[in-house]
């Protein structure tokens, strides 16, 4: 039995043997009130043509029972070809009709069918999620990109609900006491994991974009528990502004006859780009106070998908080898929108300090992969949604959109869009558009940049005279031995000098870094400035180092630098030291202590605060970790005292204190808590409640009984999840049982109730309770992947990991596991990703004890 993973051979044969007209998709949901009702029935019409009559072929579908199978008017026995992923269709003809009819199951994992119900108003909420392959969760499907069809839905559901689809809604036809049937008009030309149905009593606020070429319908939709949060004018101004600045620079109209937007429920993902019919996670509607960082991160979400009704949904990849090409187009243009047509004018800014810092870490582990990756089958897939697949592949193409031009890599662009419109395509056929417009040869780019894997780190080496002057500069590049590849970098240099006016650049040296050396005879000559940045602007992908009296003005003077791009560069350079093992942890701690204050990008402020709490936990010397807890959690306290009533930073240092407290500072958490201590200007609301909550918990100052106190307060489904979260971060030997249970165990757990436990059940401080789970994970880990569904196993598989015992005994324990099991390469890839973070964190604290 083949399982539920579909090969790249296998996918290239069946596209070889088929081409799909099209489904006819009938559903009955009737069932979905019931909390009881575990299945809904699905009937599939599915035509397609063959080029070689008397073919065997199948069709995905997972369901827990199918019961019809009927081939061209011939009756198939389902006990015999089907295999519980796959249904054998033999002997077929030139043209195909197949119709299925199972029962399908609702999901409680965010994969194919997910079913909510609202602790609120006892409502169930439906919506689907297809990428990668849980179309067949659904419906009978021949499930691969490349296999577009039209789908025309049909749908039986309470009267009472709105039922949203890829195609406009149509009017209910009433059908019964309480009952209606929908049926949508057929779609254009699409793949199956762009399909998506969203049903149930959801609220709506209802626009128009009145676009160059037609007006677009365009809805946003939540549940009705969270209407009063849902801020429909600024997501409409910010799909409005995506919309003028998509359709002029593709010079392609919007390809749908409509664009919805559903907050749903317990998302696994930021959102995804169903044809005119996009999901996005309601965590995104902010019903209490938050940063200005978190609506610039939904309104990018925003733009990344509206980006993909082009770059994706109108021109499909053929196969997952070009996933990175999907997601990185779309991260880059929608930062490139958000810069240029949104408030959020510093977006490059923002994407330098969180992307390419989540490419930098990607691209440095074990399981790090060229952009352009070797996909053979769906699990590599599945664990390929990463930061080299949309970070480092966005920051490749901004380096792409300098080398051939703006003007001239659009140009190739709206070609593409026009010569590949409802049909798939490839990275070679993208690369021929621009050769064509450009004039360039893009072989040996996508050679260097897209084929092989790893960062290279830029540093300077200079000597200067008795008058402080260069007599020789030169930038050097190093690859390690594993990813030895030195490539071409265009980089800019800046000298900054300190003034009266700030740390300002002084002058800005633009050439291109080939090999292992290249001098820069622009600066001999130069006077040395207190700061050297390489790869100022940044223009290429690269790490870079800072020489030690660069470093040394950045820890009195970085928040001197008057631009908020040179400033994240810098904080990025010190922080790839640290986790080099170049710069101590208690280095970079001062460093961050002495600067965040005084940063005003509040992106920047609230990475600075993570990664500081990181090198804390992670990186310094265990017999230093008190001291360093104590002296961060007072800090970042101090910092949060003095900032300015009401204010983003206020917020995020409160909230980073409490994540830092210790236990000498619980009194103070409760005191927040119950109101006995006030920060002006700071709302202690629901989600800052619950953070308090959590990490009195997580001290042991509280117990069981208060959480259901707040719970009681708060008894939303991110109440739930909360509380889920507190529980787990209890420091005692029955609570880590119940959250391992929870998060392990069972499968009836909800997908983000059982994240939130796996996010509470490791802590600081809690490792000689928590020593016993290395085993348990390691025991748990093959089970877990077999058994769950793909998300469920990667949250644990991830999440649970023991990187918060990071010593050389788990790292030879996870290592001696890793070589008697043979795990399969899925689950290999995850647990070597933990244990080279470990190896990483001892190198850290190694360094970190020397200082």
């Amino acid at each position: 039995m083949p399982g539920t993973n579909l090969t790249r051979d296998e996918a290239r044969e069946r596209a070889r043997l088929l081409s799909v007209d099209g489904y006819d998709v009938h559903l009955d949901l009737t069932t979905a009130t019931d909390q009881q009702a575990r299945t809904f029935s699905s009937t599939t019409v599915l035509r397609f043509t063959s080029t070689e009559p008397g073919a065997t072929t199948f069709v995905d579908l997972i369901a827990p029972t199918v019961r019809e199978v009927t081939l061209n008017g011939r009756s198939l026995d389902p006990a015999e070809v089907y295999d519980g992923s796959r249904i054998t269709l033999t002997d077929l003809a030139a043209d195909n009709e197949l119709r299925v009819v199972a029962d399908a199951a609702y999901m409680n994992t965010g994969e194919g069918l997910h079913r909510f119900f609202d602790p609120v108003d006892g409502e169930a909420y439906l919506y689907t999620q297809f990428e990668v392959p849980d179309a067949r969760r659904m419906y009978a499907t021949f499930e691969q990109p490349d296999l577009k069809g039209t789908f025309a839905l049909t749908v039986t559901a309470p009267s009472s609900w709105r039922v949203v689809s890829n195609s406009p809604t149509p009017e209910p036809e009433a059908a019964g006491e309480g009952v209606a049937v929908w049926r949508f008009d057929a779609t254009p030309r699409i793949s199956t994991y762009i399909t998506a149905l969203v049903a149930g009593p959801y609220h709506v606020v209802r626009d128009t974009y009145a676009g160059t070429h037609a007006e677009i319908p365009m809805d946003v939709y939540c549940r009705a528990s969270l209407a009063e949060y849902l801020d429909a004018e600024e997501i409409f101004d910010v799909t409005k502004r995506g919309f003028a600045f998509f359709e002029e620079l593709f010079d392609y109209p919007y390809p749908f006859a409509k664009y919805d937007q559903l907050f749903v429920p317990e998302y696994n993902m930021g959102a995804m780009e169903n044809a005119g019919c996009v999901t996005i996670r309601d965590e995104y509607l902010y019903r209490s106070r938050t940063t200005d960082a978190s609506y610039e991160a939904r309104a990018v979400t925003i733009l990344h998908e509206l980006a993909h009704m082009w770059f994706g949904d109108l021109v499909t990849m053929r196969w997952w080898d070009d996933l990175w090409l999907n997601e990185s187009f779309a991260t880059y243009a929608s930062v490139l929108c958000q810069a240029e047509s949104t408030r959020w004018t510093h977006a490059w800014t923002t994407f330098a300090n969180t992307d390419k810092t989540w490419a930098y870490r990607q691209d440095q582990l074990p399981s790090t992969h060229p952009i352009s990756a070797d996909i053979r089958d769906l699990e590599d897939v599945e664990v390929n949604f990463d930061g080299i697949t949309y970070a480092k592949g966005a920051s490749v193409l901004k380096q792409l959109v300098a080398w051939v031009g703006r003007e001239e890599f659009f140009a190739g662009l709206r070609h593409y869009f026009k010569a590949y419109e409802w049909r798939n395509a490839s990275l070679a056929d993208l690369r021929e558009a621009l050769e064509e417009t450009s004039g360039r040869d893009l072989d040996a780019w996508s050679r260097e940049w897209l084929e092989t894997a790893g960062v290279n780190t830029l540093r300077a080496e200079f000597d200067e005279d008795a008058e402080g002057k260069f007599g020789s500069f030169a930038v050097l590049q190093s690859a390690i031995a594993e990813q030895p590849t030195l490539r071409s970098h265009r980089v800019a240099v800046g000298l900054y000098d300190r003034t009266d006016e700030g740390l300002v650049r002084r002058d800005r040296v633009e050439l291109d870094v080939v090999g292992a050396r290249t001098e820069v005879p622009q600066l001999v000559g130069a006077r040395r400035p207190d700061l050297i940045l390489l790869n100022d602007d940044d223009l290429t992908y690269a790490k870079i180092r800072l020489d030690d009296r660069s470093l040394s003005t950045l820890v009195d003077h970085i928040g001197d630098l008057t631009d908020s791009l040179p400033r994240s560069l810098c904080w990025t350079a010190a922080w790839d030291m640290t986790r080099d093992a170049e710069l101590a942890a208690r280095d970079y701690l001062a460093l961050v202590l002495s600067g965040v204050g005084k940063e005003p990008d509040i992106n920047v402020v609230q990475l600075l605060l993570r990664t500081a709490a990181t090198a804390v936990e992670m990186y310094t010397a265990p017999e230093r970790r008190e001291e360093a807890r104590r002296a961060f959690a007072a800090g970042v306290l101090a910092l949060a005292q003095d900032a300015e009533p009401g204010s983003d930073h206020q917020l995020a240092l409160v909230r980073s204190f409490a994540s830092a407290a210790i236990a000498e500072h619980a009194g103070y958490l409760g005191d927040l808590l119950e109101g006995a201590v006030v920060l002006d200007g700071l709302a202690v609301d629901a989600e800052l409640r619950w953070l308090l909550v959590q990490n009195l918990a997580r001290l042991g100052a509280i117990g069981d009984e208060r959480i259901d106190a707040e719970l009681e307060r708060d008894a939303t489904i991110k109440g739930q999840e909360a509380a889920a979260h507190a529980r787990a971060s209890l420091p005692t030997a029955e609570a880590k049982a119940r959250a391992w249970e929870m998060a392990v165990d069972r499968d009836d757990v909800p997908n983000q109730t059982q994240f939130r436990t796996i996010r509470g059940f490791w802590q600081p401080a809690q490792e000689e309770l928590l020593a016993e789970y290395v085993d348990r994970y390691l025991d748990a880990a093959g089970w877990v992947w077999d058994r769950k569904a793909n998300e469920m196993a990667q949250y644990v598989l991830i999440g649970l990991f023991p990187r918060q015992l990071a010593t050389q005994d788990t790292v030879d324990r996870v290592r001696a596991w890793l070589e008697e099991k043979q795990p399969v390469p899925a689950v290999r890839r995850l647990v070597e990703e933990g244990v080279a973070d470990i190896e990483r964190g001892l190198r850290a604290q190694e360094r970190d004890a020397q200082a």
